[in-house]
C-alpha cells in the first residue's frame, strides 16, 4: 500500500511539471493513464504460508496468507503452484475475497510445491511473494480422534471383562423380557396338544441383522422342540436364509443329542414373492393348526396378514422385530413382542452362553458410560462453558 501510495505521489509530480499549453496532448494522455493506475492500485497478500494437511492420508496441503488491505474492492483470490522443478506456476483455486486459505487437495506425496496468491480485480493480477516449499504425506494416527479411540478401548475391554466372568460361572444379571420367559411355556403347550410350532425368521435377507438374530433364537428354541419331540415348521422367503436356518435346526436336534430326530423336510422354501409367501403361510396357519407361532426377523407389510391370521387360530404367538412401522401390529395382535434390541439380546438370554453374555453386558455397559459422559458434558457447558463439543 506505502508503495502504491509512493508512485501515486511521483505521478502527480509529474504531472504538475508538463506545461500544459507546449504538451497538452502529453498531459491529456498522461492523465489517462494515471487515472486508469490510480483505480487499480491495489496491493497483493502477504505473508503466504504453506504446510501439510494434518490427520489425514496423504494428497493435500494447507495454503493461508494475510488478506491484502485492498480486500474490499478485489473480485477474489486466484492460488497457483509451483511443484519443484517445473518450469512455471498452474493456476489450481480462486476463491472469493475476505478468505484467507485453501486446501490443495490434489497434491502428490513426496513432491515439493511452493504456493503463491494473486489479488484479482477483473483483469488485473497482483501476486504476492511465493511460500516455503512443502511436501504432503500421510499420518499414521488421526489425532482428532483420539476420544473414539479411548471409547472404543474401554468398550472392548468391558465386553471382554464380562466375557471372563461369564466364563467363570459368575452370575450376570439380564432384566427379565416376558416374550422370552414365555418360550419353555410355548413350546411345552405345543407338546401337550400334539400340535406344531411354526417359526418364520423374517421375510429379508442374512444381509439384515434382525435375520441373524432371528436365527440365532430358531436355534435355541429348536433344541427345545428336539427335547419334547415337538414338530417345528420354518417356511422361508429367501433361498440363502432356508440354507441358514436348516443348518442351524439341524445342528440344534445334534447338540441336544437327536440328529436322527431332525426332518429335512420342517425347514422349506416358499417363494421370493411378499404377498404370496404371506398366503402361503396363513394356508399352513389354518391347516396344521400350530400351537405357537414365532414371527422373529424383519417383516413389512405382510406383518398384520401373518398375525391376525395366527391369532384367530388361537396359537400363541410371539414376535420380535426391529422394523419400527411393523411393531405395532405385533403389539396388537401377538401375545409378546419382543422390540428392537430386545430381538439382538434373544439369543444370549436364552443361551446364556458366556460369550454372548459377556458381549451383551459390555454393550449395556458401553451405552451407560456414553450417556453419563453425555449428560457430564452438557452441565459443564451449560455451567461452566467449557469447550466440552471437542471431546466428540
Amino acid at each position: 500500500m506505502i508503495t502504491s501510495i509512493l508512485i501515486v505521489f511521483t505521478q502527480l509530480e509529474i504531472f504538475r511539471k508538463i506545461s500544459w499549453k507546449k504538451n497538452r496532448f502529453m498531459k491529456t494522455t498522461f492523465l489517462l493513464i494515471f487515472l486508469t493506475g490510480l483505480s487499480f492500485a491495489i496491493s497483493p497478500p502477504t505473508d503466504v504460508r504453506a504446510w501439510d494437511s494434518p490427520n489425514d492420508a496423504g494428497g493435500s496441503i494447507n495454503i493461508a496468507w494475510r488478506i491484502s488491505p485492498d480486500d474490499p474492492m478485489l473480485d477474489g483470490y486466484e492460488i497457483s503452484r509451483l511443484a519443484e522443478g517445473a518450469a512455471d506456476y498452474e493456476p489450481i483455486g480462486f476463491i472469493g475475497k475476505t478468505r484467507n486459505s485453501y486446501t490443495d487437495e490434489e497434491t502428490r506425496d513426496g513432491v515439493k510445491y511452493q504456493y503463491r496468491v494473486a489479488a484479482v480485480k477483473d483483469t488485473i493480477m497482483v501476486y504476492s511473494e511465493p511460500s516455503n516449499y512443502v511436501q504432503s504425506s500421510s499420518q499414521w494416527f488421526n489425532t482428532d480422534r483420539i476420544n473414539v479411540l479411548v471409547f472404543a478401548t474401554l468398550f472392548i475391554f468391558l465386553i471382554l471383562w464380562f466375557t471372563s466372568r461369564a466364563k467363570k460361572g459368575m452370575s450376570l444379571f439380564i432384566r427379565k423380557i416376558a416374550g422370552l420367559d414365555a418360550v419353555e411355556e410355548a413350546v411345552g403347550r405345543a407338546t401337550e396338544m400334539g400340535r406344531p410350532i411354526l417359526y418364520i425368521p423374517g421375510l429379508s435377507t442374512m444381509a439384515d441383522v434382525a435375520t441373524i438374530a432371528g436365527l440365532n433364537i430358531l436355534g435355541e428354541v429348536a433344541k427345545k422342540t428336539a427335547q419334547y419331540d415337538t414338530k417345528i415348521i420354518v417356511p422361508n422367503r429367501d433361498p440363502i436364509v432356508y440354507t441358514v436356518a436348516r443348518e442351524v435346526v439341524k445342528e440344534s436336534y445334534t447338540q441336544v443329542g437327536r440328529p436322527d430326530a431332525f426332518n429335512p423336510d420342517s425347514v422349506f422354501f416358499v417363494t421370493d414373492s411378499q404377498f404370496a409367501f404371506a398366503a402361503a403361510v396363513d394356508g399352513i396357519m389354518t391347516r396344521e393348526k400350530p400351537a405357537t407361532n414365532f414371527f422373529m426377523g424383519y417383516f413389512w407389510a405382510e406383518s398384520l396378514i401373518i398375525a391376525e391370521t395366527g391369532a384367530s387360530t388361537g396359537a400363541i404367538q410371539i414376535a420380535g422385530s426391529d422394523a419400527v412401522m411393523q411393531l405395532p401390529f405385533f403389539i396388537t395382535a401377538c401375545d409378546y413382542t419382543l422390540i428392537g434390541e430386545e430381538l439382538y439380546a434373544a439369543s444370549a438370554y436364552l443361551s446364556r452362553e458366556p460369550l454372548l453374555l459377556g458381549a451383551l453386558k459390555g454393550q449395556d455397559y458401553g451405552k451407560a458410560v456414553i450417556i453419563g459422559v453425555l449428560l457430564a458434558a452438557t452441565l459443564l457447558a451449560l455451567i461452566a462453558n467449557l469447550p466440552v463439543l471437542r471431546l466428540f
